[in-house]
């Protein structure tokens, strides 16, 4: 994909202002969830901010660049300062996909106000900006929800498995983030069209 962008200034600008939007966003969510639940170490660290620089993944955009989905920086937490132990860690998990799935519906619904009331032309960079806002933001939240560190859906995947089978999940959370490669490396156009499949069927939201 990143190659089909650099043909075009333009989109490459768009898509790049695009990821930022939505990793941002995504991982703000989490850090200002956690500071809400009573912990303190995201903001401590300088994550409870709209600075895209603080949630930047080097690896993790470049990923989102070249093959249509990636991650931003993990926030960080202590689950032993948060008012629910269990829960809360879920909770804060789901905070930065859930973001991402109200700013696709809030983009969708936008473009389709702007093009049912012809507010710019077809070709307006606007259009191709919320299409691509709308794309990323909900290729983002379902990417994260893969049970792999350092993704949301290993935290998920933690609070339902009872503690005593937590062992087992131990060589998952040291090697995610080289597991998570190698799925993305040799089975990326595999997730690539499961995800273009379900990203059509949610567009049927809009009409």
């Amino acid at each position: 994909m990143l190659f089909q962008l650099l043909s075009s200034p333009q989109l490459l600008i768009v898509w790049l202002l695009g990821i930022v939007y939505a990793i941002t966003v995504h991982e703000f969510s989490h850090a200002y969830a956690a500071y809400l639940l009573g912990d303190n170490t995201a903001k401590s660290q300088g994550r409870l901010t709209l600075n895209p620089i603080s949630h930047i993944d080097p690896i993790g955009f470049i990923v989102l660049l070249l093959a249509g989905f990636g991650w931003g920086r993990p926030v960080p937490f202590n689950p032993y300062n948060l008012r629910n132990p269990r829960w809360g860690p879920v909770i804060i998990s789901l905070a930065g996909p859930a973001t991402n799935i109200i700013s696709f519906l809030i983009f969708g619904f936008l473009l389709k106000i702007v093009l049912l009331n012809d507010l710019v032309s077809g070709d307006n960079l606007l259009i191709t900006f919320l299409g691509v806002l709308i794309y990323i933001n909900f290729i983002l939240a379902i990417f994260n929800f893969i049970p792999i560190p350092p993704l949301d859906g290993s935290k998920l995947l933690y609070a339902v498995v009872p503690q005593s089978y937590h062992h087992f999940l131990d060589p998952v959370q040291r090697y995610g983030p080289w597991l998570l490669l190698f799925v993305v490396i040799f089975g990326g156009s595999i997730f690539f069209s499961m995800f273009q499949t379900l990203y059509n069927v949610a567009l049927r939201i809009f009409g």
